[in-house]
């Protein structure tokens, strides 16, 4: 638990110390968190870069609110405050070199945001790395943050007190001027001046994107670029107002947390309250208290943190709860399944939350964040559709509800926003027409200039004239985008296209399986058939149930999908995960295949209802593993 130590003969400024004894500069002090109504006219990130964006909302009250996993207000910092550290600190950052790449490691914590913004007065690029030791544990994030900072090219880097140890180890034998706390970055020698404003033209950030765990990615984003999505966004995707106050519990090191919350609400002179990630993680009502609590009316979640909360939500939560004023509960950066909303609206509805507060919205950090949203005030709305015509043909036919087909809802995603252009094109480059599923093509002035030091990646993505390959299939509807999945998941199966979301939705209905705890992925066997599987996490242990789980499974996908699969019931914290903690089904794959190859006799916690579909040699990984095929 963090405690205040007041430093410096100035009642104003706090510290924040850890249980290892560092110490950080941390916040002004203040009553309570800071004002929603910010003081001074709404500017709507009408400004040319991040910096004017701070400069301006320092004139007003408003600011940045950090609360622990009790619920309780441990840190305040009010724009004007984040602006003066934030340049004193500049002075001493410019040194390093104009253009240069600072590696943050971006914990929920006020330090990470006077770096970020003082890099912008720098003229320095901040790199955001992942502030998560993931279940493949500390030596795997120490080489994954080692990897980062090789592959932007890091001239330093910084960690709050908690995380400090890890960057240390990470660093070590590596080039770079500093690495360490804020303290450490404070005693350097500082220039006389801050360097001149960053041209619109400069890299605003570096944005890992979230797949990058084993080849790096770095999106480079333009002051121009980051500006020109942040006003799309608020001025047509939710249409701000000067009412408006936000909540996040989103890691800062994902483009949804970053873009979207850090720099938007200074963009916007938004107050907002923050709740660490992994606090959430452990008790996610605490993040519709905070939002009851400070009459929070806009606040961002992946559909699984919708999933989360109403699962640990009980009888009676609702009711000590006020939700009325959230307007906007946005939900993105993942295939979006209508029936997790629908069981969260209808368990919060005594609270006051409304269904048609859901903002579904469609983005990448290619795009430095939206490229969509659907319509304000209008919910989650799904386009019914034949999923057997939509896999044997990619057209996806509106279907009617009772009309006897296996029938699939997808998400209205909204229109671009204003300045993108999108196609849908087929696997040879053309143009589909409406309700053809394709690959999904952007042009637009927010997108990425590239990926740092790698024009090969660039190019693959990238065409001379502006177009985005997204990687992302989906189809339109008079505009309006629908996601059916990415390209390189999908499978296709006896000749059917087959999405893993679906098969990862089914698994984690089951009451076993926890949200986020599947995988699906296909192999091919010695025959080169695509083969379906499903990796799923299960803290059961009973032999004959995890059997009639695995056989509960296979019988549901067969019956939902026609397709026979091959279910492995694995123990927690043995699926592997991206750098932005999102399942990663590639690695999954990998790690599954290699599995099968180790020879391990000791294990004979094995269900197989029909060895023929999996024809290489079956074999557990761990005493608590069960696998079973589709009949």
């Amino acid at each position: 638990m963090p405690m205040e130590v007041w430093v410096r003969g100035n009642p104003q400024i706090r510290m924040i110390k850890g249980e290892s004894g560092a110490t950080g500069e941390a916040a002004v002090v203040s009553a309570g968190p800071t004002a929603t109504a910010s003081g001074i006219p709404l500017r709507s990130a009408d400004f040319a870069t991040l910096a004017e964006a701070l400069d301006y909302a320092a004139t007003g009250d408003s600011g940045f609110n950090y609360y622990d996993g009790r619920g309780a207000l441990t840190a305040t910092l009010p724009y004007r405050e984040l602006r003066a550290r934030a340049r004193e600190l500049a002075r001493r950052l410019a040194p390093l070199g104009r253009g240069q790449r600072l590696a943050l490691v971006a914990d929920t914590h006020p330090d990470f945001a006077v770096m970020l913004y003082a890099c912008q007065y720098a003229g320095l690029v901040p790199v955001p790395l992942p502030a998560a030791v993931h279940l493949g544990g500390r030596e795997v994030y120490i080489r994954h943050l080692r990897k980062l900072m090789g592959d932007c090219q890091a001239v330093a880097a910084f960690a709050p007190p908690e995380f400090v140890g890890f960057l240390r180890e990470a660093t070590e034998g590596l080039s770079l001027t500093l690495s360490g706390t804020m303290d450490e970055f404070m005693a350097l020698d500082a220039v006389a001046e801050l360097p001149p404003p960053p041209a619109t033209s400069e890299l605003a950030y570096l944005q890992y994107t979230s797949g990058s765990t084993r080849f790096p990615r770095g999106t480079m984003i333009t002051q121009a670029a980051v500006m020109a999505n942040l006003n799309a966004i608020f001025n047509h995707g939710f249409r701000l107002t000067a009412d408006d106050r936000f909540c996040s519990w989103l890691p800062y090191y994902h483009d949804m947390g970053l873009v979207g919350i850090v720099l938007g609400c200074v963009a916007t002179q938004r107050s907002v309250d923050y709740l660490p990630t992994r606090d959430f993680a452990m008790r996610p009502r605490l993040w519709l208290t905070l939002i009851s609590r400070n009459r929070c009316t806009v606040s961002f979640s992946p559909p699984f943190g919708y999933t989360l909360c109403a699962r640990r939500l009980r009888a009676g939560d609702a009711d000590a709860l006020d939700l009325s004023a959230w307007r906007v509960a946005g939900v993105g950066a993942e295939m979006i399944h209508p029936e997790s909303l629908e069981r969260f609206a209808e368990m919060l509805a005594p609270a006051g939350f409304k269904v048609s507060s859901f903002l579904p919205c469609y983005g990448m950090a290619e795009c430095s964040l939206a490229v969509s949203f659907a319509p304000l005030e209008s919910g989650a709305r799904s386009d019914l559709v034949d999923i057997e015509v939509l896999s044997r043909d990619g057209v996806a036919r509106a279907a009617a509800p009772l009309a006897g087909h296996k029938a699939k809802a997808f998400i209205d995603c909204g229109v671009p926003l204003p300045g993108f252009e999108v196609e849908i094109r087929d696997e040879r480059g053309r143009a589909l027409p409406e309700r053809h599923c394709g690959r999904i093509y952007l042009r637009g002035p927010s997108l990425m200039s590239g990926y740092f030091a790698n024009a090969e990646a660039s190019r693959e993505v990238l065409s001379a004239d502006g177009w985005l390959d997204t990687g992302d299939l989906g189809y339109s509807v008079n505009g309006a985008l629908h996601l059916t999945g990415r390209a390189k998941d999908l499978m296709i199966i006896k000749g059917r296209n087959i999405w893993p979301q679906d098969l990862e939705h089914l698994a984690e209905q089951q009451p076993e399986v926890r949200p986020t705890d599947s995988s699906a992925f296909s192999i091919t066997d010695d025959e080169e058939n695509e083969v379906a599987v499903l990796v799923v996490q299960c803290r059961e242990v009973d032999p004959a149930k995890l059997a009639l789980l695995a056989d509960r499974l296979q019988q549901q996908i067969h019956a939902e999908f026609g397709i026979q699969v091959l279910v492995e019931l694995v123990v927690p914290h043995t699926l592997p995960r991206t750098s932005s903690g999102k399942l990663s089904r590639s690695s999954a794959r990998k790690e599954f295949i290699e599995r099968r190859r180790n020879d391990d006799e000791e294990s004979p916690t094995c269900f197989i209802s029909d060895e023929s579909l999996f024809r290489p040699k079956v074999r557990t990984a761990a005493p608590e593993l069960a696998m079973t095929a589709g009949s």
